[in-house]
């Protein structure tokens, strides 16, 4: 697929709608969210299974984030009423449907990690350029 073939919607006049559509944006591309996601995409989890999974979330972000997938309807959680309680997390049909646009984003990132990394070196020789160009 070429940038010609990528219908980009007119910014000016869609603003209002990417307004309605920015706290969806804001979940779906939130790191712990897109990594929760990835998890959940294999089958239920328990949540220390899933915190065991996704590394490098604390406890808190864990707990914020599978409760705004469960709000969002994007998660279900289901409690067991054994002893002590078991709680699982699974994706629901809605929230199946993100992990083919979450595989892309990965395949799109793995593609072009050395890419980004080398420009992101550059900026920051340029920038120290330009920095010690300024000093007196």
């Amino acid at each position: 697929m070429t940038a010609a073939n990528i219908a980009v919607p007119d910014t000016t006049q869609e603003l209002p709608r990417c307004r309605e559509l920015a706290p969806i944006l804001a979940r779906i591309g939130d790191k712990w969210t897109v990594l929760v996601v990835g998890a959940l995409a294999g089958g239920p989890l328990r949540y220390n299974a899933l915190r065991r999974t996704v590394e490098g979330i604390s406890q808190r972000m864990l707990t914020l984030t599978l409760k705004g997938l469960v709000e969002d309807g994007l998660v279900l959680r289901t409690l067991y009423p054994t002893i002590p309680p078991r709680v699982d997390y699974e994706l629901t049909p809605l929230g199946r449907t993100l992990i083919d646009p979450l595989v892309a984003l990965f395949e799109w990132a793995r593609d072009h990690r050395a890419e980004i990394e080398t420009a992101r070196a550059a900026a920051r020789t340029d920038e120290g350029a330009a920095e010690r160009a300024a000093l007196p």
